[in-house]
């Protein structure tokens, strides 16, 4: 069994070892939960909020912070792994 992963994007051949794969995997399990987090503090805010509705002034700030932080999440797995697969934007 062969330990290297060939994938033809376009008639162009990127080819993967195990340990490559395991690294973008790792990459990916971060970046879910790190976007999870930043998930469960927007509910937890909203609970707050629901909660002490005078206080709603404080979370929103942690509320709208949220959003950013899962696009620049997301943003940097894309970018490695568009890297990591060869993939160019034109």
């Amino acid at each position: 069994m062969s330990s290297r992963i060939s994938v033809d994007f376009a008639r162009r051949v990127v080819t993967w070892c195990a340990h490559g794969i395991a690294q973008l995997n790792e990459k990916l399990s971060t970046v879910r939960h790190d976007i999870n987090n930043h998930l469960s503090l927007m509910m937890a805010t909203v609970e707050m909020m629901r909660l002490k509705p005078q206080s709603a002034e404080q979370f929103i700030e942690k509320m709208l912070a949220q959003p950013n932080r899962i696009s620049s999440a997301m943003s940097a797995f894309s970018a490695e792994f568009e890297k990591a697969m060869g993939i160019t934007r034109p």
